[in-house]
């Protein structure tokens, strides 16, 4: 879930709905902070996972500090529980950004320079009141990065990788960047895990959830689409709340960001090379091994490049698969996954693509982003099969108009897999679903 394209709003240190709340990294928390990591290496403990650890020790350093401070040897402080609080917070979790974590309201957090911290609410961006340092910086990605394996620096300037609680992290550096770390934390919300809750959102009807969740159980390939932020990955595992119970689901993404709510699911993400350029996993090979592992159905986060190959011919061979795709249109979406297969190689042309394509792909969910920062469907389209001038035929079967997403009365041409299944679309079409 990202920002809306939107003038930031700049809030004061007194207005900031968070002020009260925020980490206040000041010297003595510092100061205290590094003595509590100094004893966390002496003692040979770990806090992350043991907060009631950290309490403790957090507490004993700032008695140490204010009886240090009544003998003058440092400015006494005011507020020893907020201190204790704050030094936790800066040595188990991320510091100054913690109480961004913790807000249920924030669904991003980003960083252009230290005096530059953003968060998004409902899609609209915020400039925050926290200041930091280049070596906080540096720091809080360190700490981010603790658990991925991954790394960060000039040989690698860019990273992505998945925070404990399944929030997203990309971080640049310079000389990519211009001059400081540009970081990028996209939280997991698990708040939102099934159609009914989009439904409940408004972000579409519960005709249009019905339907989904038919071609869901019909084994029907969706290829889910929409500009950055819009909210794919959501919609990919409210679909799959919708899948048969005794499913078995593997999923392949870049770092892991799907959480599906399925009994039997395998997960794998890909891999960093090594400093000597060796053990890189890429989404192809992710793909392919998925092939091995008897799913019953494929879910590939996003295809960018040549892996989108490898998922046409593991739907070809009628295995049902979900994945996500950056585009404007749902037919915008049709014309990338005929384009991207051509990067595989020059033996790959359009004459095998754009046939591949329009027999793979069942249905279009094209999503959008309202200029409020809501995120709503905008299309949901059914592949004909067709083609025509080389381009895919679909017919849009609910389209948002007048701000509603309505059925345009058209109906899916290919009913097959529907009727293996036991199940018609006219039952969900042909009349209003309340």
């Amino acid at each position: 879930m990202g920002p809306l394209a939107r003038q930031p709003v700049d809030k004061s240190a007194a207005g900031h709905p968070l002020a009260a709340n925020m980490v206040r990294m000041t010297d003595p928390v510092r100061t205290i902070a590094e003595r509590v990591r100094t004893r966390v290496l002496r003692d040979g403990v770990d806090l992350i996972g043991d907060g009631a650890l950290a309490a403790r020790y957090a507490d004993e350093e700032v008695r140490r500090y204010s009886e240090r401070a009544l003998a003058g040897a440092h400015a006494q402080l005011g507020d020893e529980p907020g201190t204790a609080r704050d030094v936790v917070a800066a040595i188990t979790g991320y510091g100054p950004l913690q109480p961004f974590f913790d807000d249920p309201t924030v669904e991003e957090i980003w960083i252009n320079a230290p005096t530059r911290v953003f968060v998004a609410r409902d899609g609209v961006a915020e400039l925050t009141t926290v200041v930091l340092s280049d070596r906080e910086v540096r720091e809080l990605v360190e700490r981010m990065l603790q658990h991925s394996g991954r790394r960060v620096d000039l040989s690698s300037p860019f990273v992505d990788a998945s925070l404990p609680d399944g929030s997203r992290l990309h971080v640049a550096i310079p000389d990519v960047t211009r001059a400081h770390w540009a970081v990028n934390v996209r939280k997991f919300h698990r708040s939102i895990r099934t159609l009914g809750q989009l439904v409940e959102l408004g972000s579409l009807t519960r005709q249009a959830a019905e339907f989904l969740r038919m071609s869901v159980l019909a084994g029907a390939n969706i290829l889910v689409s929409g500009a950055t932020h819009t909210g794919k990955t959501t919609m990919l595992n409210a679909l799959m709340s919708s899948a048969r119970l005794d499913d078995r689901v593997v999923t392949v993404e870049e770092t892991f960001e799907l959480e599906l709510g399925v009994r039997d699911v395998v997960a794998m993400q890909c891999r960093q090379a090594s400093l000597e350029g060796t053990g890189e996993i890429t989404l192809r090979r992710l793909i392919k091994e998925a092939l091995r592992m008897r799913p019953d159905r494929l879910v590939v986060g996003e295809v960018r490049e040549a892996e989108s190959l490898d998922l046409l011919i593991a739907l070809n061979s009628g295995l049902p698969g979900m994945c996500t795709i950056h585009a404007n249109t749902a037919r915008d979406a049709l014309v990338k996954l005929c384009t991207l297969p051509l990067l595989a190689g020059r033996n790959i042309d359009a004459s095998f693509v754009v046939p591949t394509v329009a027999s793979c792909i069942d249905v279009v969910v094209h999503l959008g982003i309202e200029r409020d920062g809501s995120r709503r469907v905008m299309e949901i389209a059914a592949v004909t099969g067709a083609t025509t001038d080389s381009a895919i035929v679909a017919e849009a079967i609910f389209d948002r108009r007048r701000g509603a997403l309505e059925p345009t009365g058209a109906r899916p041409v290919r009913l097959e897999k529907y009727a293996a299944a036991g199940l018609d679309p006219e039952i969900v079409l042909g009349r209003a679903v309340a």
